[in-house]
């Protein structure tokens, strides 16, 4: 494993420039690093993949500028081109990574030929159980983060992102999750990660550079789709995904409940969630 400013890496480096493996780029989400693919990264690489988890813009460095989904959706395509991606690449996201997917294979549905969504389903599948009481109390950090410059020293606070993730995924420890977390999201960084939540309900806050891309999002993937979500996820409730299937038109998509997870399932079942993934992309 690699890690740098921009990606992290899995298998020797040459993999990276053998281009008879197939291109995998894994996404994370929040708040999350790269690392959170650190079981599934080095299994694509024994299936063949060369794999590559970048960093969302805003993580490392302070953001020049406004931050969207949008963004996020044209840092995947610039990674599938600079590591020359090809019809068999695959995508692969978790949380604002899978939102970004979304936008990723709407609008450049020939860059990768399959994409697998952990966490968060199209945006259509959750309907008006957005809005039911049960899930406006889980995402009251939506609604928190709206608040300039109180959110930003809130979620920096000791013991913040140790709470989030505690109500994300009950039981499981993300002690070394949340210490790589710290060492990238600081005060210089966190307007910049929190941004595309802001974006979403105020378009001060978007980039009408990456409009586009950021309303690509809000579509159903028209390329085959895996999407996969923790029957005890503490983000977005289980009991929203009763129309999923609808919302995954391509054909030979899928859809899975895992049992026994919550939002970050790759971290908590690591060798099922990898099961389910390689064996459909088999």
């Amino acid at each position: 494993m690699t890690t740098s400013s921009e990606y992290l890496t899995f298998g020797p480096p040459e993999y990276l420039d053998d281009h008879a493996r197939p291109l995998a780029v894994l996404v994370h989400g929040f708040p999350d690093t790269p690392h959170t693919w650190r079981h599934l990264g080095p299994a694509l690489v024994a299936d063949g993949y060369r794999v590559v988890a970048p960093w969302l813009p805003g993580y490392t460095t302070p953001a020049a500028g406004p931050i969207t989904v949008g963004s996020y959706v044209r840092r995947v395509l610039d990674v599938h081109q600079e590591f020359g991606g090809d019809q068999r690449a695959v995508l692969i996201g978790h949380d604002w990574g899978a939102n970004a997917g979304y936008g990723v294979v709407n609008h450049e549905p020939a860059a990768f030929r399959r994409f697998v969504a952990l966490a968060v389903p199209p945006t259509a599948a959750l309907g008006a159980g957005l809005f039911s009481y049960r899930q406006l109390r889980r995402s009251f950090y939506i609604w928190f983060i709206q608040q300039v410059g109180l959110a930003e020293m809130a979620l920096l606070a000791d013991g913040f992102w140790e709470s989030l993730w505690a109500d994300w995924s009950p039981g499981y420890d993300p002690a070394d999750d949340i210490t790589e977390l710290r060492r990238h999201v600081t005060a210089d960084t966190i307007a910049g990660v929190i941004n595309p939540y802001r974006a979403s309900f105020n378009p001060e806050f978007a980039d009408p550079g990456v409009a586009d891309e950021a309303a690509a999002a809000l579509s159903p993937p028209p390329v085959p789709t895996l999407y996969l979500h923790g029957a005890t996820d503490g983000a977005i409730g289980a009991e929203l995904l009763g129309d999923v299937e609808t919302h995954l038109p391509a054909a030979g998509s899928a859809f899975r409940l895992v049992d026994g997870v919550g939002h970050f399932l790759h971290l908590e079942k690591p060798e099922e969630v990898a099961g389910l993934i390689r064996d459909w992309l088999d």
